[in-house]
C-alpha cells in the first residue's frame, strides 16, 4: 500500500480534496490530506495543518498573515521542503492537488521541486491553456477540471475520480523498478526538419556505448535539456537543432530564451553544434498571422505551428548569436555546416530552399566565431546519412578529447 500526499488549500477546496482521498482510499491506497491553504479555516480535517507545514518548511508562523499572493508564494516553498522531506523519508509515492489559479501556483510551485519520475498530478482550471510557467521542466501531469473546483457534482465527481485514479495508475508503475545503465550519458536536440539526421547520429553514439537522451528543441524541451546540462551528468551533447533560436530572432513562438547554449557552456560538456532548422520559426496558425509575415514564404506543419522561412537578414543575425555563445565553450567543441539545407524542406527544390538565407547564416556564424573553435563544412544537407554520422564521429572525438584532458 502506498501513500499518496493531497495538498489543497482546504480553507476553499477543503471537501474536493477529501473526496479525491476517499477515492484514493477506496483504491487500497492510503491518502495523507495537507493544507496549504492560507486564508479561513479548512473546511477538512488535514492529516498535516498549514502551520505544520511552514514550521516544517522552516519558515516563519509570520508568513500567513502575510496578503494572499505573498503568502502563497511563501507556502508553496514551504510545501516544496515538507514534501522533499516526505519523500527522503519514505512516507510518500506521490502527489495530487485540485486548484484553481492560486491553488493552483501555489501546488505547482511545490510539485516543481519533486525529482523527476516522482508521480505529480495537478487538476486545474488552467490546465487547458498555455500552463508552460506551471509545469516548468517538471513531468507534473496537468487535468483540466472543465468546471470550477467549486462543489461536488455531477461533472466534477467523476473528474476527480479519474484524476484519483490516474495518481493511483502512477503509483503502481512507479513501482517498476527504472532500468539501470551505467552508459555515460549523451543529450540531443531534434525537430521534425532534422529528425532524421538525429536519429542515425542517435544510433551510432548508442553502438558506441552511450545512452543518448532526446529533446524537441521547442522552449520547453531546450530549457529541460539545459537544465540537465547545468547539473553536469552528461558526457556529451548533440545539438543539431536550432529552432528556437530562429523564434527568439524572428519573434515569432516564443523560444527558449536568449541563454540557449550557455548550459553546454557553463558545464563544460563536450559538444557538436549544428544550426539545424534555423531555417524556420514557428507562429501560431490560430492566430492571425501579424502583418510583418504576411508576404513571407509560410508552410503549414501542424494544425499549432505554422513554419515561417528565414531570410538573410535574420539567418545573419541567428549565425551570430549562436557563435556568440558557443565561444564561451571551455570543453572540446565543433561546428559542422551543411551546405545544402538546414531542414528537411530546405534543401533544393523544397519549399524552404533559399540559398542566399542559409548562404548569410553560415557566413555568419563561421566569422564569428574564436578561431580556436573546429569548424567541418559538408556538400550536403543536414540529413544525408553521412552528414549523421560525421556528426557522430565528432562528438566522440571531442569526448574522447576531454578525457583524455582530465586523465
Amino acid at each position: 500500500m502506498a501513500t499518496i500526499a493531497v495538498i489543497g488549500t482546504l480553507d476553499t477546496k477543503g471537501r474536493e480534496h477529501q473526496f479525491v482521498a476517499d477515492c484514493i482510499s477506496q483504491s487500497g491506497h492510503q491518502a495523507y490530506l495537507i493544507d496549504i491553504g492560507t486564508g479561513g479555516d479548512p473546511q477538512v480535517i488535514p492529516y498535516m495543518s498549514r502551520e505544520a507545514v511552514v514550521s516544517m518548511g522552516g519558515l516563519s508562523p509570520d508568513v500567513l498573515r502575510k496578503d494572499r499572493e505573498q503568502a502563497g508564494a511563501a507556502m508553496g516553498e514551504a510545501a516544496a521542503r515538507v514534501l522533499l522531506k516526505l519523500i527522503e523519508q519514505r512516507k510518500i509515492h506521490g502527489v495530487i492537488s485540485l486548484g484553481g489559479g492560486s491553488g493552483t501556483a501555489t501546488a505547482t510551485a511545490a510539485m516543481r521541486a519533486l525529482p523527476l519520475g516522482f508521480p505529480k498530478v495537478m487538476v486545474s482550471t488552467l490546465a487547458g491553456g498555455d500552463t508552460s510557467n506551471l509545469v516548468g521542466t517538471k513531468d507534473i501531469v496537468m487535468i483540466p477540471s472543465i468546471v470550477d473546483i467549486a462543489g461536488l457534482n455531477r461533472i466534477s465527481r467523476p473528474i476527480l475520480a479519474s484524476a484519483a485514479g490516474a495518481i493511483c495508475g502512477m503509483i503502481g508503475s512507479a513501482s517498476i523498478p527504472p532500468a539501470q545503465s551505467d552508459r555515460p550519458l549523451i543529450l540531443a536536440s531534434l525537430f521534425s526538419g532534422t529528425s532524421q539526421a538525429v536519429l542515425h547520429a542517435k544510433t551510432l553514439l548508442e553502438k558506441s556505448g552511450f545512452e543518448v537522451v532526446v529533446f524537441h528543441a521547442n522552449s520547453s524541451g531546450s530549457i529541460t535539456m539545459d537544465s540537465i546540462l547545468e547539473s553536469g551528468v552528461a558526457a556529451g551533447l548533440l545539438d543539431m537543432t536550432a529552432t528556437d533560436w530562429a523564434d527568439e530572432v524572428v519573434a515569432g513562438t516564443p523560444g527558449s530564451g536568449p541563454k540557449r547554449l550557455e548550459a553546454a557552456a557553463r558545464s563544460g560538456t563536450p559538444s557538436v553544434i549544428v544550426p539545424g532548422g534555423a531555417d524556420m520559426a514557428r507562429i501560431d496558425p490560430r492566430q492571425p498571422v501579424p502583418d510583418r509575415f504576411r508576404s513571407r514564404n509560410l508552410h503549414p506543419h501542424s494544425p499549432q505551428v505554422t513554419l515561417l522561412r528565414t531570410n538573410v537578414e535574420e539567418n545573419a543575425e541567428i549565425g551570430r548569436r549562436i557563435a556568440e555563445k558557443v565561444n564561451l565553450s571551455t570543453a572540446p567543441v565543433s561546428v559542422l555546416l551543411p551546405l545544402h539545407g538546414l531542414s528537411q524542406i530546405a534543401g533544393p527544390g523544397t519549399p524552404f530552399h533559399d540559398a542566399d538565407a542559409d548562404r548569410a547564416l553560415l557566413q555568419s556564424l563561421r566569422g564569428s566565431l574564436n578561431p580556436r573553435i573546429h569548424v567541418t563544412e559538408f556538400e550536403g544537407g543536414i540529413n544525408d546519412p553521412i552528414f549523421a554520422e560525421s556528426c557522430a564521429h565528432a562528438l566522440l572525438s571531442n569526448i574522447r578529447d576531454k578525457a583524455a584532458r582530465g586523465a
